[in-house]
């Protein structure tokens, strides 16, 4: 079975498609047509690669985390996306789409962001290559993520608060996708996560795979061997897991685990864990499983963390955990607190809180002392500080 790769329509099985407004149907018809011939070209990937390595500073390391491993006896690898430009996995994608956005000849960028990360990453890239970019955020997260508000603003990107529903990332993303039918010719949105209307979750899927692809070769290196036992990452919407995943999900003897924001828990009324609680259903212009109420209401997420506060998931996951390739785990707040607060005792590694929700599988999962287990570590913790420090 093909997990990678959407079929012709965007369709991975049942989950996947474009369901969108006709104003913006020109849009994505010729990102549907182009896409693949223009990041697969050799010119575009000599450009992409070239400031992967010399401005990102890819390849990421595979980091052995010593200590960790000893108190959970068993080989724990951490995949350092922290130490990316920009301090998370984002900048991999913001990059490719913005480039591509240029060969298409758009002069305007908009993009939505919860934790901050994929905004900052994308108005780095519209700094670097010189396009004009305007940022949603939920006006909650303005707030929690203040220092990632700051560096867009510094980075020169316009950011405008969402003010409606929940004020978080679902509300950002709804305010962008109004931007782009008001701004059709023009304006690129750069969409932050594997998800949207096709191509969207295929075409950030591909920009993040690096990540794989970079474990894959490091692990040769490291212990002689390409694939891992478990690769571990955090899934909101889902873009640091499917390029974690990428690279092993046709591997049969890979296991892929998956761990959702549970928030208060699972039952609490205040979670985004959507494989726990989703049904099908058509949210940001792709059919996948969603928390809805029964005649179809988004539900509101919650999470304490900005990154995965979204009340829906990737059709590239929702295939995944509908065909058990993957495991999914519902982590909770607390959890996820005590996970960040225990790799910084240990390793002296401050992650991002969206990355602790990973490390607390640890907790919940018997490994055995010989498997190698790989996990993301998507982001860095700084943007997340003030609410280590009330949590201390």
């Amino acid at each position: 079975m093909n997990y990678k790769n959407p079929d012709e329509h965007g369709y991975y099985g049942e989950f996947g498609g474009a369901f969108i407004p006709e104003m913006l149907y020109p849009n994505v018809d010729e990102l549907q047509k182009n896409y693949l011939q223009i990041i697969e070209s050799e010119e575009f990937q000599n450009e992409y690669q070239d400031l992967l390595k010399n401005y990102v500073g890819r390849a990421t390391p595979l980091y052995f985390a010593r200590n960790l491993s000893q108190k959970y006896n068993t080989q724990i690898y951490l995949k350092r996306e922290d130490l990316n430009h920009t301090g998370a996995h984002k900048i991999n994608n913001a990059l490719g789409q913005v480039l591509l956005a240029k060969r298409l000849g758009k002069t305007r960028i908009i993009a939505e962001t919860g934790a901050g990360q994929h905004g900052v990453a994308t108005a780095t890239a519209c700094a670097l290559l010189g396009l004009e970019c305007i940022v949603y955020m939920g006006e909650i997260d303005i707030q929690r993520q203040a220092p990632n508000v700051a560096r867009m603003k510094m980075l020169g990107a316009e950011v405008i608060p969402a003010t409606s529903g929940s004020k978080t990332l679902k509300d950002a993303v709804n305010e962008a996708l109004r931007d782009w039918i008001n701004n059709p010719v023009t304006t690129h949105y750069v969409i932050g996560s594997v998800v949207g209307p096709h191509p969207f979750p295929d075409l950030v899927a591909r920009f993040q795979s690096i990540i794989s692809k970079e474990i894959r070769e490091q692990l040769k290196e490291k212990i002689g061997r390409e694939n891992p036992d478990y690769v571990i990452a955090c899934v909101g919407g889902g873009s640091n897991a499917a390029g974690t995943f990428y690279h092993f999900v046709e591997e049969k003897d890979v296991k892929i685990i998956a761990a959702e924001a549970g928030g208060l828990g699972v039952n609490s009324g205040k979670s985004a864990a959507t494989t726990f609680l989703g049904t099908l259903g058509v949210l940001h212009g792709s059919k996948s499983l969603v928390m809805q109420t029964g005649d179809g209401q988004v539900i509101e997420p919650h999470s304490i963390s900005a990154g995965l506060d979204y009340p829906g998931i990737g059709p590239f996951h929702a295939h995944l955990f509908k065909e058990k390739r993957a495991e999914f785990f519902s982590i909770n707040d607390e959890e996820a607190l005590q996970s960040a607060f225990e790799l910084t005792k240990l390793e002296g590694i401050i992650p991002a809180l969206e990355s602790s929700h990973a490390l607390a599988v640890l907790d919940k999962k018997r490994f055995n002392e010989n498997d190698i287990v790989v996990i993301c570590l998507s982001g860095r913790g700084d943007k997340d500080m003030e609410t280590y420090l009330k949590n201390l």
